[in-house]
């Protein structure tokens, strides 16, 4: 019988435990010349490593950007979609029957004309005070994707208009009477125009996101010296305090600066300054927003303040309808907006009330496009209605 070598040693003393010796091969020495003794054929050759080249260093450099880029967008989106959903439920609140009000959009406010109100407040926007209803500015915001257009067009608060129900009266009371739900019935009824979303501004908060926005840089079209309101000085400076300065030319406004500017109803220096230039700096006002906040900076900024940038707002525009608006508003260039207003002439019994003009039908159809912009006519008086084209400003 063969000998079968044991996994184990045998000793004098027994077994002992251990590590079974395993026959391995003899490390090469290298011989009295210097040489390996390895055999040259069964050596292993070891190549030089490769470096990356400068397209795939780049290849991978871009697609990590791709990456990183995607996720802040996601990030971006969900705090944004967050804030969203809040402004949505203070409309709810606000407005609980505005939605079925509003006329529906065939199609995507991506590729299809839009009509969106919005209606300025001074008054909080929170859960104490959301039936408070005031509206200080009434505006609506048309968009033409296909022309790569937009049109603002103001409604002077002291419009004398019917309200359904209730009769003729100054058309901010619609709001103060029935919320936003009468207020997009009013507007829809004097003007034609279908309105297919809202939005509910508390300029409170509105001065707030401007501040976090950076400001934002306002081209005022002459000096202003504003009546007195809104004094920030003690109660005998403002005795002799003459009111609210702003020199002609580009100036940039923080919020407060900013609000304060889109809400002068009269201007010391020109007689003819009125309640509806007003309407004019608070076009000027939201278009600068707009133009901030879809700037690439705001992108940066998203994932940590994108739920505040709609806290001013109660709106029935979803967070997807907001991205569409946004990428509309990028590619509208601000020389080629269309800034309008609606007017009339003074109520001749003395009240405060304006009375609607027929020139108004004619601003309405230079919204839609049907006609080319008109200025308005200064023979007509102050409150004339008419259009003009461009970012800056009518000029005086």
């Amino acid at each position: 019988m063969a000998r079968v070598e044991k996994p184990y040693r045998v000793y004098r003393g027994g077994r002992v435990k251990g590590r079974v010796p395993l026959d391995r091969p003899r490390a090469s020495v290298p011989g009295r010349d210097g040489r390996d003794g390895r055999d040259p054929a069964k050596a292993k050759v070891r190549r030089p490593r490769r470096r990356w080249s400068w397209k795939r260093r780049i290849a991978v450099a871009v697609l990590l950007i791709i990456v990183l880029i995607v996720v802040w967008a996601v990030a971006g989106f969900l705090s944004f979609r967050s804030g969203v959903s809040s402004a949505n439920k203070r409309l709810e609140r606000m407005a609980p029957t505005v939605a079925g009000t509003l006329s529906h959009q065939n199609g995507a406010i991506l590729s299809h004309p839009t009509t969106i109100l919005l209606l300025g407040t001074d008054h909080m926007n929170n859960d104490q005070r959301v039936y408070d209803f005031h509206s200080d500015s009434i505006m609506l915001l048309r968009t033409d994707p296909g022309k790569h257009r937009l049109a603002y067009l103001s409604i002077p608060r002291d419009l004398r208009v019917d309200i359904p129900g209730h009769g003729p009266s100054k058309i901010n009371s619609a709001m103060q009477i029935g919320g936003p739900a009468l207020a997009v019935k009013t507007i829809e009824s004097f003007t034609g125009l279908p309105v297919n979303h809202v939005m509910v501004i508390n300029f409170h908060d509105f001065r707030k996101l401007i501040d976090n926005i950076g400001g934002i840089t306002i081209n005022v079209p002459e000096p202003i010296l504003s009546n007195p309101f809104d004094c920030p000085y003690t109660a005998q400076r403002c005795k002799t305090w003459k009111g609210w300065r702003f020199a002609k030319g580009k100036q940039h406004m923080n919020g407060w600066r900013a609000q304060i500017y889109s809400r002068i109803r009269e201007n010391q220096l020109n007689p003819a300054d009125t309640d509806i230039s007003r309407g004019e700096r608070q076009q000027q006002v939201i278009r600068a927003v707009e133009s901030k906040l879809v700037g690439f900076g705001t992108f940066l900024k998203l994932p940590f303040n994108g739920s505040s940038l709609v806290s001013p707002l109660a709106t029935d525009l979803s967070a997807w309808q907001f991205v569409q608006l946004g990428w509309v508003l990028k590619r509208s260039p601000g020389s080629n907006a269309l800034h309008c207003r609606l007017g009339g002439s003074s109520d001749s019994s003395g009240t405060s009330d304006i009375i609607p003009s027929e020139e108004n039908r004619s601003v309405i159809g230079e919204v839609t496009g049907a006609a080319a912009p008109q200025p308005p006519n200064r023979a007509l008086g102050f409150f004339a209605p008419g259009c003009y084209v461009g970012s800056t400003g009518p000029t005086r």
